[in-house]
């Protein structure tokens, strides 16, 4: 099955979307009975705890937790967003920078500027957007950013997208100072998500019975296993524990002087997908396949390049004394059990 595929079904019940290219299932979004990331609150400040920098928020899904001290005082009222999933026993993380993402465009109040995505290159189509959004009075007093979407876009859509994101942030900014908790604006569900983030030309099936037409629950079946094999005959094993995440690369019965490099670079290809699938996040610990220091590089380089087509926020944090190599994932996702 060559092309990109969207399949829009139920999973054991609840709503999910998943991403086939070629047959290969490079993504999936299920919803869970959590707060969903991007939900905005009107939350009430409740306890410092200045040994983390943060405060406690009350919520009407329970207790947050805000990275900011600076400002507030208990019982005052803040706007906050969830920026991701909570850990077993914690407060769910939230922000005080809010954004408000559809497809085509972000508001970003408190941050006033109009700015193209880097992503879109040719200058002439950079200034027909620019022009589109400062005719139509861009985001008014708040931010905005033109997605990498944009590109070749109409301008009814494009316009359509930019007032209902920019009404909705209003909406939202004038329910600041009631004293009370309240969510104001939910999170998008994964069939939303599938349409703001997954935006290349795609056939889209919304049948029932689409994950099991298209393979998705075989390929779900695969994730069950902590072994990924590579070409080679080489694998790495994916195996979470409650501090970190530790991904064992392994060069299989290849014994020939550059195993090593050729299995570390398979997996560097591989792992952002898999991270994804699987909903990992966290710290990430690469116990990789011997090879030379020089190949470091290499390797790096081969990483950064799979995880900028990524999506999820990931920081490269470096190699450790003993030659692990370390990453720093957002958990904007459940793992899959």
């Amino acid at each position: 099955m060559k092309g990109r595929v969207i399949a829009l079904d139920h999973l054991d019940g609840v709503e999910a979307a998943a991403l086939l290219v070629d047959g290969r299932l490079e993504d999936l979004y299920v919803d869970t009975d959590q707060p969903r990331p991007g939900t905005i609150y009107r939350a009430i400040a409740e306890r410092p705890v200045k040994g983390q920098g943060g405060m406690f928020l009350r919520t009407p899904d329970g207790t947050a937790f805000l990275r900011q001290i600076k400002g507030l005082a208990p019982g005052q009222p803040i706007l906050v967003q969830v920026t991701g999933y909570a850990e077993p026993g914690k407060a769910i993380p939230v922000t005080a920078k809010l954004l408000f993402k559809s497809r085509y465009v972000i508001v970003t109040p408190n941050a006033p500027g109009l700015n193209v995505s880097r992503s879109i290159r040719d200058e002439g189509e950079r200034d027909r957007l620019l022009e589109i959004a400062h005719d139509a009075g861009g985001a008014g007093a708040h931010g905005m950013i033109l997605r990498s979407s944009c590109q070749g876009v109409s301008e009814d859509d494009l316009l359509d997208d930019l007032h209902q994101t920019v009404g909705l942030a209003d909406q939202v900014l004038t329910d600041a100072e009631t004293p009370e908790p309240e969510m104001l604006t939910e999170g998008d569900g994964p069939h939303l998500l599938a349409w703001r983030e997954w935006t290349d030309k795609a056939e889209v099936d919304t049948n029932e019975g689409s994950f099991e037409a298209l393979g998705v629950l075989d390929a779900l079946d695969l994730l069950g296993t902590p072994e990924v094999r590579v070409s080679g005959g080489g694998s790495f094993w994916i195996e979470p524990t409650r501090a970190l995440v530790a991904v064992d690369v392994n060069t299989g019965g290849d014994t020939s002087p550059a195993a090593g490099l050729k299995v570390n670079l398979a997996m560097a290809r591989d792992l952002p997908r898999q991270l994804r699938l699987r909903g990992l996040g966290g710290q990430i610990v690469l116990d990789l396949a011997p090879m030379a220091k020089k190949d470091r590089r290499q390797f790096e380089s081969t990483l950064r390049g799979a995880l900028r087509t990524d999506g999820v926020e990931t920081a490269m944090v470096g190699w450790t004394p003993l030659g692990h190599y370390e990453l720093q994932r957002k958990r904007d996702r459940l793992p899959r059990s």
